[in-house]
């Protein structure tokens, strides 16, 4: 049904983190086969260690239509299966895991948008000399953001509490 295809980049940090992070990625390769087995769903898996964590992929073969009912609207049922799956990596190492599942290139186009975003956001800031404020995000989305904003040079910070915590772009 699935194939699972392991690459590890290795940015920074100790053997012993990457074999932690790769054991992570195979935990989850694992649980998420099954999963796909259960939802009679054709995927592949690819693993990856990004920075500090492990990162896992499920990839259509042909039609992606298919798994982006494991995506949802807004990336809802991807962020509930995130969880599980970081609850199945826990449940077998006892850690706390930082696992990031992307399905069907959902996390990954989101990504490049939210990157864009903060592109923009921080433009507007520096132009206007005010601060912008965007509209409510989850974790995931505000650290893109962020990430975006701090690689134009400027710096944001969040502020609410969730779920209409935002990104706030300061300006210079």
């Amino acid at each position: 049904m699935s194939d699972v295809n392991t690459g590890t980049a290795t940015d920074s940090g100790s053997s012993a983190t990457l074999t932690r992070l790769e054991q992570e990625g195979e935990i989850a390769a694992d649980y998420l086969e099954g999963l796909l087995d259960i939802a009679d769903l054709d995927g592949d898996i690819d693993m990856d260690v990004e920075g500090e964590r492990a990162s896992v992929s499920i990839i259509g073969d042909g039609s992606a239509r298919e798994l982006t009912k494991l995506v949802g609207r807004d990336g809802e049922v991807l962020e509930a299966l995130q969880e599980l799956t970081r609850l199945a990596v826990h449940r077998e190492t006892g850690e706390r895991s930082r696992l990031m599942l992307d399905i069907a290139g959902f996390r990954a186009r989101k990504r490049a948008e939210l990157a864009q975003l903060g592109a923009e956001a921080a433009a507007e800031a520096k132009e206007t000399g005010e601060p912008v404020k965007l509209d409510p995000m989850t974790p995931f989305e505000r650290k893109v953001v962020h990430d975006a904003v701090a690689a134009a040079g400027l710096r944001s910070e969040s502020e609410g509490e969730e779920p209409q915590r935002r990104v706030v772009v300061l300006p210079v």
